[in-house]
């Protein structure tokens, strides 16, 4: 069934490409359980054949990243104000009839509270909690600031790595069924996902570092 919808979209790109990859990223970066992998392999698999709008493989493959972060933080927002307006009491007790269990939601908060505002960040590049990180951000009130940029980083990332994989398949094969290529992509970011990991610890480490010398720096100064 979702397959199918995907090969709708990819019928239609030359007209809605960039703006199906914003609405469905923006429902896959909320809190319905929507997978990206089946949204951005794809848009880089079009992008690298000129099937979408512009026909030009590059100018496509970046609008087809944009579109993509766009939704990512656009979802990202519609949990954080979520779960900004309503608060924790209704969250616990309703949640579970928007897809988020109890246990769910206290372990993003676990996790948000042991690790702090970076985790809007490192939380993107993972499976399962990617999205869910956003509602602890909005129950402590994280300041806009700072959410934007390590969201828009992390899933900026994301989206990059998954067009990426989209485009590189699309040069080795003549065609291929989009089951396929989802499949086949998946099974690309499993295989390679401890670089992913080395590549995050690298930028998480260099961010501390930084953010250790800023601070010192600032006492210091006082």
């Amino acid at each position: 069934m979702l397959i199918n919808h995907i090969q709708w979209g990819a019928e239609h790109a030359k007209i809605w490409g960039f703006l199906i990859i914003f609405i469905f990223m923006t429902i896959e970066s909320s809190f319905i359980p929507f997978p990206s992998e089946v949204i951005m392999i794809p848009a880089g698999f079009l992008a690298f054949r000129g099937g979408l709008s512009f026909g030009n493989p590059w100018l496509d493959m970046t609008a087809a990243i944009l579109s993509g972060l766009a939704g990512s933080i656009a979802g990202a927002y519609v949990n954080y104000f979520l779960a900004l307006f309503l608060g924790r009491p209704i969250l616990y007790r309703y949640g579970k009839y928007f897809f988020l269990s109890e246990h769910t939601l206290s372990r993003a908060e676990e996790i948000f509270r042991e690790y702090g505002d970076i985790t809007t960040f490192v939380c993107r590049l993972l499976p399962a909690i990617r999205q869910l990180i956003s509602i602890p951000a909005g129950l402590a009130r994280m300041k806009h600031s700072k959410f934007l940029f390590f969201t828009a980083l992390g899933a900026g990332i994301w989206t990059a790595i998954l067009a990426f994989i989209g485009y590189y398949l699309s040069s080795l094969v003549k065609d291929m069924t989009y089951a396929d290529l989802v499949h086949r992509g998946e099974k690309i970011i499993r295989e390679n996902y401890i670089w992913i990991f080395l590549a995050l610890a690298v930028i998480v480490a260099v961010y501390a570092f930084i953010h250790h010398k800023i601070m010192k720096s600032a006492k210091k100064s006082q």
